[in-house]
């Protein structure tokens, strides 16, 4: 119910395009634009092609980020995220995290999936490649990544159960908690730039998990 709640809603702040342009891709615009491509083939064999386009560090922590959706080149909707623009045969789903995006999948009306592709000149176009060209190092990367974010999970729930345990009330209600590891202020700094790197290695396959990668944005 409230899933589909959510998806009325997302339909509901599409508004429609003033037909400008699509611009290219530039190298310098890696690490704040994403951008996919999706070819649709109608009944009567013509091909379409959408394009969404995300600025996504872009007003992202006023929750202004809108994703765009092109149809041949020209701007053809928009919408705040997480976005939801119908397409022939479904909807394209767009939502991010705090490291990028977490989704940009077509799904069709029988429920099917389908991640779109990313511009090669992007960063998740770039990834994507590595991931073709080198399939043993890709694998290796990410579960490099994993492996980060699941130590420091490991690391960090016991320092935050050690501090909430501290306040004199809920000493003596429960107990105290002591962390058996001991984090020097700039472990945490390495912790923090570690996760950062994982978990945007990670939003550039479009991988996320509520409780790795939400809890290290």
């Amino acid at each position: 119910m409230i899933k589909e709640w959510r998806h009325r809603r997302a339909l509901q702040r599409v508004m429609p395009g003033d037909g400008r342009e699509l611009k290219r891709f530039r190298w310098w615009q890696s690490t704040f634009r994403a951008l996919f491509h999706l070819r649709l083939t109608g009944h009567d064999g013509r091909t379409t092609v959408y394009a969404v386009d995300v600025r996504h560090w872009q007003n992202q922590s006023s929750g202004n980020v809108k994703a765009h959706l092109y149809l041949d080149g020209r701007l053809h909707a928009e919408s705040k995220l997480p976005a939801v623009f119908p397409v022939p045969g479904g909807t394209v789903d767009v939502r991010m995290s705090g490291f990028g995006l977490k989704r940009c999948h077509y799904v069709t009306d029988a429920g099917d999936e389908f991640q779109l592709v990313p511009d090669p000149d992007s960063a998740e176009g770039r990834r994507a490649r590595l991931d073709r060209a080198h399939p043993a190092l890709s694998r290796t990367i990410s579960l490099l990544s994993l492996c980060v974010l699941v130590a420091a999970l490991a690391v960090l729930v016991p320092q935050l159960a050690e501090q909430l345990t501290k306040p004199e009330e809920i000493a003596q209600r429960i107990g105290t908690f002591t962390s058996p590891i001991d984090v020097p202020k700039w472990g945490y700094f390495a912790i923090g730039v570690a996760t950062l790197a994982a978990s945007t290695e990670r939003a550039l396959r479009l991988r996320h998990s509520r409780l790795l990668d939400g809890a290290a944005g």
